[in-house]
């Protein structure tokens, strides 16, 4: 992929995450944080609704099924990690029900948010 290449799916990303901050803000979720990052991983978005605190991984693809495939497992470890971190920064989240959703989007349709898309426990250490 070349550098320009790179730069043009770096914009395409962080439009589709405001797009799913948009969203999540019309749900009822408060966004704490966008594009956290730490070296075992980077979260999308951190939103927090009630006592559950969402932890989303944002794709945009031509296709709803591509966007779904676009997250694997070892993508998914790394979300579980850097949760892990953002939560030892801020203990006083800690009590609240953390939840790994997808939120996908594809052109011409609404986002579609899947609420607790994997689990955390198969990546614990």
């Amino acid at each position: 992929m070349t550098q320009a290449a790179r730069r043009r799916a770096l914009v395409r990303g962080r439009r589709a995450e405001r797009i799913a901050a948009w969203w999540l803000r019309l749900q009822g979720y408060r966004i704490l944080e966008r594009g956290f990052r730490v070296p075992v991983g980077e979260i999308d978005l951190i939103a927090r609704r009630g006592g559950t605190l969402a932890v989303i991984e944002v794709k945009r693809r031509a296709r709803l099924a591509e966007a779904g495939e676009a997250i694997r497992r070892r993508q998914q470890r790394r979300v579980v990690h850097a949760a892990q971190a953002y939560l030892q920064r801020h203990p006083e989240l800690s009590r609240l029900q953390l939840r790994f959703d997808a939120l996908l989007l594809v052109p011409r349709r609404l986002p579609h948010h899947i609420k607790d898309a994997w689990k955390a426990d198969s990546f614990l250490l």
